[in-house]
């Protein structure tokens, strides 16, 4: 399996939390791909930086080290959230939030499996996979 992890999941592991360690853990072990998309890195440096938690922010440098990220730098990734912007227009659901709509574009590009805690933001996205880590 192929997981982008979003910036709650990180979070969660980052602080220690245990059933999102144990998930990730089990991951791992599977040597399932783990990635980290470029828009959820930027979410929690900014966020640490804004903190001055330097030690924090050493940690997460480390984690970004050990997996991949994935950025912004195909066609196919910006057509794909063009698509999801229409739909979820026409719907009548359309985020606040262009940063969920890039996520899941990369996500639906990877055929990969988004994990979040806010399932709710994603929901009505068409053809993208979900999983709570932190149920």
């Amino acid at each position: 399996m192929k997981y982008i992890l979003d910036t709650n999941i990180i979070s969660a592991i980052l602080k220690g939390n245990e059933e999102v360690k144990n998930k990730f853990d089990d991951a791992i072990s599977n040597e399932d791909e783990i990635l980290i998309n470029g828009i959820c890195y930027y979410e929690i440096k900014r966020g640490l930086l804004d903190l001055n938690a330097t030690g924090e922010l050493k940690k997460f440098q480390s984690f970004c080290e050990v997996f991949g990220l994935v950025l912004l730098d195909s066609k196919e990734i910006f057509d794909e959230a063009s698509n999801i912007h229409v739909n979820l227009k026409r719907m009548g659901r359309l985020t606040k939030d262009d940063a969920d709509i890039l996520i899941a574009s990369i996500t639906k590009t990877l055929d990969a499996i988004l994990v979040t805690a806010n399932t709710r933001d994603f929901e009505n996205i068409q053809g993208l996979t979900l999983e709570n880590w932190i149920d």
